[in-house]
């Protein structure tokens, strides 16, 4: 990818939307999504088909242009560890990007997007390579060659940490909290500390061995100080699909403003219907309960209660084991979660993935995204819902963010061996949960594809013959909507999102490939 894509700016309505996806797997809603903004969001009919080389196709409701793409310098580049580039780790000679010795690709992920002094930031965690890092993009700066900066690629011991998956922005502590989507003893949260122009105190990473070691991706807070944790590890196989493994988690610090002091870390319970709870002893001995299947039925609800994990002064220990012998109940691969907006931070959303595979006969086998209700975001207590059941079309549900009060948005990051079983890549879908209110059982709401994603030529050779250690399709990740305020007035959830405004931005980041990065602005009739 060239400088030049700078510029490049994506305005495409359904005419080549149709054109680009004839054929492809899924559908939408044409007449969109009315919710909370007042104007439509008019749906791209079908995904891309797995075939060649496909740019991406957006709603007519909205445009996106590149912030940052993989081959962008780092201006302040560890050289040493070959962390020189933004999409792009140089340890492993050879070029950038299609050639059998290429580069490895870092699969920048989730975004945060902040302002400091009135300045304007995004920053981001890197999921591949060989190590993990954190880089920010200067949104202000117009040289392409003075955009990203390199945050942090080191812990406090001078040890690379592992690489980075979910990211969001503590302002009690005022660090980004990152998470490692890996088994104990390697995943867990750690922390890098900014200053108040939003430039890193000094570059390294602490281990927040209080929050437990697990393979943690969505992580965000609460107006109390809490650290919610979603857990993403995939269990034992069973009839083509995979046993529930994977938890929800909170953190309740001792000290909100300094998380090394430790806390109590509970895990979500959800409780059988005859008052029992459900646990992986059960789930995972048979993953077709009944449970399960009630569990993805909408009109359905269970009470839920959090149970402790691990509590007391900080120590390492295996959150996943210890989730699982505390009697919590595991899920199928459930990913990332936000509050949404207006709640006060009562209802939790998250999304599951599922089982990734058109094989598996398991119930919720194609995951969805769950609504947990509370009266506060302490309270012990609650109530467990399925907002959007999954289906083949709608499945490895990933990041998610509030456009509105009401409007969803949800990306797939569904890899390459469900795209190529539905011959669709991924989508990013809004969801209308205003429009799902009814009397009686709640209606599913309708998802409206705003987003076909392609696939650029460097995943294309990925996917049809490059290096094993780099990724093939493109993927979706990184959907973030804020408007950058750094207080804990700016937490996720605790404004309601104006994407008609300017103060308020969308990112997302078309991982693998060139790891090219979006902006997307909305035109939504205000």
């Amino acid at each position: 990818m060239n400088l030049s894509l700078l510029a490049k700016t994506s305005i495409l309505g359904l005419v080549v939307g149709a054109g680009l996806a004839a054929g492809a797997g899924g559908s939408a809603d044409a007449h969109g999504s009315h919710g909370g903004h007042g104007a439509p969001v008019v749906g791209v009919p079908a995904a891309n088909a797995r075939s060649g080389i496909a740019d991406n196709v957006l709603t007519p409701s909205a445009t996106e242009t590149s912030v940052a793409w993989g081959s962008l310098p780092l201006v302040n580049p560890d050289t040493a560890n070959g962390v020189t580039h933004y999409g792009y780790n140089t340890a492993t000679p050879g070029p950038l990007t299609q050639a059998a010795d290429e580069a490895r690709k870092t699969e920048p992920d989730k975004n945060v997007y902040l302002v400091f002094n009135g300045h304007h930031y995004l920053y981001q965690g890197h999921e591949g390579g060989p190590r993990g890092y954190v880089t920010r993009i200067d949104l202000d700066q117009t040289d392409p060659a003075k955009r990203v900066s390199l945050v942090s690629d080191v812990a406090a011991d001078g040890s690379a940490f592992p690489t980075i998956d979910g990211l969001t922005w503590d302002p009690f502590t005022h660090q980004l909290l990152l998470t490692a989507e890996s088994k104990a003893p390697a995943g867990g949260v750690l922390g890098v500390a900014l200053d108040a122009n939003g430039d890193p105190v000094d570059g390294k990473a602490i281990r927040l061995d209080a929050l437990g070691s697990g393979g943690y991706e969505g992580v965000q807070n609460d107006k109390d100080g809490n650290v919610w944790l979603v857990e993403d590890i995939g269990g034992a196989a069973a009839s083509g699909g995979k046993v529930p493994n994977s938890y929800v988690y909170r953190f309740r610090p001792t000290d909100r403003t300094d998380l090394t002091k430790g806390g109590t870390l509970e895990a979500l319970q959800v409780v059988r219907k005859d008052g029992t709870p459900a646990t992986a002893d059960q789930l995972q001995a048979n993953p077709s309960d009944p449970f399960i299947a009630d569990l993805h039925t909408y009109g359905t609800t269970f009470r839920t209660r959090w149970v402790t994990v691990h509590s007391g002064a900080p120590a390492a220990f295996d959150a996943t084991a210890a989730a699982k012998a505390a009697g919590a109940t595991p899920l199928k691969r459930p990913e990332n979660g936000v509050f949404r907006p207006g709640s006060d931070f009562r209802e939790f959303y998250f999304t599951e993935t599922g089982d990734t595979s058109t094989t598996s006969t398991l119930p919720g086998a194609f995951g969805g995204v769950f609504r947990l209700s509370q009266s506060g975001p302490s309270a012990a207590t609650g109530t467990i819902t399925i907002a959007a059941v999954g289906d083949v079309a709608h499945t490895g549900l990933d990041n998610i963010s509030f456009l509105t009060r009401d409007d969803l948005l949800i990306v797939e990051d569904a890899g390459d061996g469900l795209h190529e079983q539905r011959d669709a890549l991924d989508s990013g879908f809004l969801y209308d949960l205003g429009a799902a209110k009814g009397r009686g059982a709640p209606k599913a709401p309708t998802a409206v594809r705003w987003l076909a994603e392609g696939r650029d030529a460097s995943a294309t050779f990925d996917a049809t013959g490059g290096p094993s250690y780099n990724d093939g399709d493109n993927e979706i990740t990184g959907i973030h909507v804020s408007d950058g305020d750094p207080t804990a007035a700016g937490l996720l959830g605790a404004k309601l999102p104006n994407p008609a405004g300017s103060a308020w931005r969308t990112f997302w980041t078309q991982q693998h490939g060139d790891n090219t990065t979006w902006e997307v602005r909305w035109r939504l009739g205000r």
